[in-house]
């Protein structure tokens, strides 16, 4: 049976104690001394038919064979303790789903034991999570008597999006020209000036006038094959290539997971180990027969390039399985083809020749007036033929490079044409997905010693999830490719601590997590710190000014439709959700509520009306994931506990 991701969870504060419905700061910070768990509304009856099975007496052992990770044990250790289950139990570590690789996981399987520290790590994250979010978002919520949600990974990755927005603001372009001497394909062009007329004078004294190459400083420059990918390299081409969300990307490769298409995906490792290279010889000829872009191309693979068990932990990098021979691939959804287009393209180019070229970076020399120009030739285009053969095939433009030229020291050209060019200095550029995420993979990273492992923020697994949960708590928007804070992601990072918007602390947070997976840190030593870090800061916050409070004030207030059920004052409309208006409670209905959107409703504004006076709705044209079979049912909004809320869909009985 499956865990359907998580069925456990910690409690809420206000569970521990009924004092903590009431958010105030005379409680703070809540440090609980027994940590309690909850099984999770939503997933009630498949915990339950787990527990039975657990219990079953002809059960004699337990496999734990979620997923290969951090994650992975936390579900189902929360599961079996919660079960209270005592038997047995052997753990599968696998990152393939391939028929053979599971015969070999099944034949060495391991006592779950050898897990514990993982475990461990994993629970720690969890309650680290829990105490910051809990006590940081309830005290400055308190003191600025607004709802401002806190994240231990969240707030930093925040912060640097609200960073890079600022220095956009604040950058003031300044105007520049360049004069140019263009001869054929050459095109030569001066240092920048100022002033317009000083670039005109050179022009005008070089139109029709031969050029001379004075220098010609050549280089021979090898660039090596790209990695195979990892989850976040991944995710970061495809919102290039094809502009997919990281999510979009996760969910597409774990679907090909699941379909045993593509291996584990959430791996921070480009690198097989070395018993692969066999097997990966085998996959790159089945892939040669099977990619329409690399008909034509003829290459020696060399597998070492992408072999080295010391680089590998969990699992080894993303690559295809043999299962894509016998797959139809034009019957996958098309963000599917491509992601696997993608992962396959990879695993030819890591295993190329590296691509090798002459730079050149020429002074030219016109009616004494001097000239640069930068021109390069290509002496073995390596893996860049696949490269160039797959970007043609999705019709995606190469990024612009310098021109391929046969320059020679000595040799005069033209008659040159001249003209002038006008330039503005650039300001930074806003985030993107691709930059946001390799941000987020070097967050803090500058600041570490050097022999420390580098994690940066979050981890392959949770970056996806951290920026649409930005996105959803209406921190930060999309505006096309960029990611822009809001009015409100500014005002919050205006007035949270450096500590908990440093990207530096949560790295280092990342790397103690691991360090406890290792056994070279204790769990205790950890949390200990950071509860120490929570009593610190309710120590410096004892209150805010009315000034600084002022901050959140003003903001325009949306129509009032309803009363909220948790606490009884007005339930607001916003721009993304319908919220409480006291700011004390968390109650929030989401206007892209995915269960809704799975349905085909929509979280309207007459649906909330509805929803806050009944609790329920009565829809025609359900869908039975069951069945498939359409129905008149109702969707039942749940309690909603620490605010966001959940709805069952209760079908009639026939």
């Amino acid at each position: 049976s499956w865990c359907v991701g998580h069925l456990v969870g910690l409690c809420d504060a206000s569970e521990y104690d009924e004092k903590y419905k009431k958010w105030r700061y005379e409680d703070l910070p809540i440090v609980p001394e027994c940590w309690k768990h909850k099984i999770l509304e939503g997933t009630k009856k498949q915990f339950g038919i787990l527990k039975k099975l657990m219990r079953d007496s002809k059960v004699d052992e337990v496999i734990c064979a979620t997923d290969a990770g951090r994650e992975g044990e936390l579900i189902f250790r929360l599961v079996y303790e919660q079960a209270g289950c005592q038997k047995p139990m052997k753990r599968l570590w696998i990152s393939s789903m391939e028929e053979q690789a599971i015969k070999d996981g099944f034949s060495s399987l391991k006592d779950g034991s050898c897990y514990d520290s993982l475990y461990q790590s994993a629970l720690c994250r969890a309650k680290a999570d829990w105490l910051v979010g809990i006590n940081a978002s309830r005290l400055f919520s308190v003191l600025y008597n607004q709802n401002l949600k806190v994240g231990r990974v969240q707030t930093p990755t925040l912060a640097m999006i609200v960073d890079r927005n600022q220095k956009i603001k604040e950058f003031t372009k300044e105007k520049y020209y360049m004069a140019h001497i263009k001869f054929d394909d050459m095109d030569a062009v001066t240092e920048h000036f100022q002033k317009k007329e000083d670039a005109d004078k050179v022009a005008a004294e070089c139109q029709e006038r031969m050029c001379e190459v004075e220098k010609d400083d050549v280089k021979e420059k090898t660039v090596r094959p790209p990695k195979l990918y990892d989850l976040t390299t991944l995710q970061r081409e495809a919102n290039r290539m094809f502009g997919y969300t990281a999510q979009q990307t996760l969910d597409a490769v774990q679907e090909m997971y699941e379909q045993k298409l593509v291996t584990y995906p959430r791996t921070d490792s480009q690198y097989l180990t070395d018993e692969m290279g066999e097997s990966t010889e085998t996959l790159i000829q089945m892939l040669f027969g099977k990619m329409p872009y690399a008909e034509g191309l003829e290459y020696q693979p060399d597998v070492s390039k992408v072999l080295n068990s010391k680089k590998v932990s969990d699992h080894h990098a993303i690559i295809p399985t043999m299962e894509v021979a016998k797959a139809d691939i034009g019957e996958l959804k098309e963000r599917n083809r491509k992601i696997l287009y993608l992962i396959s393209a990879r695993v030819l180019t890591a295993t190329a020749d590296p691509y090798i070229y002459e730079s050149h970076k020429c002074q030219i020399t016109c009616n004494y007036h001097t000239f640069y120009l930068t021109a390069k030739k290509t002496k073995q285009e390596g893996f860049k033929a696949i490269e160039n053969k797959m970007k043609q095939f999705f019709g995606v433009k190469s990024e612009k490079e310098e021109p391929e030229l046969d320059i020679w020291a000595g040799k005069h050209y033209g008659p040159c044409d001249s003209f002038v060019s006008e330039h503005f200095t650039q300001p930074p550029k806003q985030y993107t997905e691709d930059t946001l995420l390799s941000a987020m993979e070097r967050a803090g990273n500058e600041e570490l010693i050097e022999d420390t492992e580098k994690k940066g923020l979050g981890t392959p697994a949770t970056r996806a999830a951290i920026i649409e949960k930005l996105i959803q708590s209406g921190f930060v928007k999309r505006e096309k490719k960029n990611l822009v804070p809001t009015d409100d992601g500014n005002v919050l990072i205006t007035v949270l601590p450096d500590e908990i918007k440093s990207p530096k602390m949560t790295a280092e947070w990342e790397m103690a997590l691991n360090h406890i997976a290792q056994n070279t840190e204790t769990a205790d030593e950890f949390l200990n710190g950071i509860t120490e870090l929570m009593q610190e800061l309710v120590a410096r916050y004892q209150g805010i000014s009315e000034e600084k409070k002022g901050q959140f004030q003003g903001k325009a207030k949306g129509e009032v439709i309803g009363k909220c059920p948790r606490c009884g004052a007005d339930v607001r409309e916003g721009k993304v959700n319908f919220y409480c208006s006291d700011r004390n409670c968390a109650f929030t209905l989401w206007k892209n509520d995915k269960f809704l959107a799975s349905q085909g409703k929509k979280m309207d504004k007459a649906a909330a009306k509805k929803f806050l006076a009944k609790g329920k709705i009565h829809y025609k044209d359900l869908v039975s994931r069951k069945t498939g079979r359409q129905y008149e049912a109702t969707v039942e909004m749940v309690d909603p506990g620490e605010g966001n809320v959940q709805f069952n869909l209760i079908f009639p009985q026939r």
